[in-house]
């Protein structure tokens, strides 16, 4: 973890990633946020444009998944 300010994530992730796959992992973390705020599948589909194979996944990962997304959502709640 040696990046130190947002500018310098967002510098990193823009030269690892691609376009589509930094626009797919913002898709699955809108997905996260709207899934722990209790959203539903239809209302989180037509907000975000996931389709619900994505929103099934993103579930699979937050209920079973290494904790990943849940770690990064109880954090932001703390502030």
């Amino acid at each position: 973890m040696k990046l130190k300010t947002k500018d310098e994530a967002y510098r990193y992730f823009e030269d690892l990633s691609t376009i589509a796959e930094i626009k797919s992992m913002a898709q699955r973390w809108a997905v996260a946020r709207k899934l722990d705020s209790g959203e539903t599948y239809i209302d989180i589909a037509t907000e975000t444009g996931a389709s619900t194979a994505t929103i099934s996944r993103v579930k699979r990962y937050l209920e079973y998944g290494a904790d990943g997304y849940r770690l990064v959502l109880d954090r932001m709640k703390l502030g």
